[in-house]
């Protein structure tokens, strides 16, 4: 009986160990990758996460959304991320200039300024100008973040002065302003007015080409996980992530 019981015992430990196997190739099993990205890319991240732990086994993706700016300061401080998306240069350049990035940041696509409006419209807002009126509640984001930085670029360009009722530190907070009916108007981007639908009035004007925001995305200096990061990185800026960012409005880096 003794002999039986041998190859029986490793008929049965052989199958365990092969998928102890395949998990490590699939990045183990309760591996979180935790993914730091601009609060406009909230849609499509969910999307793209989505798609990657579809295909990775085992894998969770974490996902934190903010201000840009804030961020940065959060990764500088030491928080735990593997990847990092940025709504513009400026805010990447920090990472890099600190050495906190595992290689060098890939542009992925690109977003433009919109005005978000109550579906009313109750300032009548029509134009870019329109946004320096008086009696105007107007909202937008925190000269540091990437929306902010944008909108006084293009406030400068135009020779407005802006008196904003508030700033913001994301993109989305501007946004609930105004779908709360807290403003007259915001300044966010054209995805973000797609993403809203019916939540919000969309006013374009012609000159929001002269101000065009550059997403970067790289992976954190010592991750734990920097092989799953350079696969997620891979998906963003391979065909499903730009699907995923072309059907929400994002325009090609």
């Amino acid at each position: 009986m003794k002999k039986l019981l041998v190859p029986l015992a490793l008929a049965l430990v052989l199958p365990f160990a092969a998928c102890g196997s395949d998990d490590s190739d699939g990045g183990g099993s309760d591996t979180t990758l935790t993914v730091y990205a601009a609060a406009s890319l909230t849609s499509t991240f969910e999307k793209i996460a989505d798609e990657f732990e579809a295909a990775h086994d085992g894998v969770e993706v974490k996902l934190s959304f903010g201000g840009s700016s804030d961020l940065v300061t959060q990764i500088q401080e030491g928080a735990p991320a593997d990847v990092f998306a940025s709504a513009d240069t400026a805010n990447m350049d920090k990472l890099v200039d600190a050495d906190l990035t595992g290689a060098d940041p890939q542009d992925f696509a690109t977003n433009t300024l919109e005005i978000a409006t109550p579906p009313d419209n109750p300032a009548g807002i029509a134009s870019f100008q329109d946004l320096a009126k008086d009696g105007v509640d107007l909202v937008v984001c925190a000269p540091e973040v990437p929306c902010g930085a944008a909108t006084q670029t293009m406030a400068d360009k135009l020779g407005l002065t802006l008196h904003p009722v508030s700033e913001e530190e994301s993109v989305t907070d501007v946004l609930a302003k105004v779908t709360s009916g807290e403003a007259d108007a915001g300044v966010v981007y054209v995805t973000d007015v797609t993403a809203a639908g019916d939540a919000v009035n969309g006013v374009t004007f012609p000159e929001s080409g002269k101000v065009v925001n550059t997403y970067p995305i790289a992976p954190v200096a010592d991750s734990k996980n920097a092989d799953l990061a350079d696969e997620f990185i891979q998906m963003v800026v391979g065909d499903t992530g730009q699907q995923i960012l072309g059907d929400a409005g994002f325009g090609q880096p």
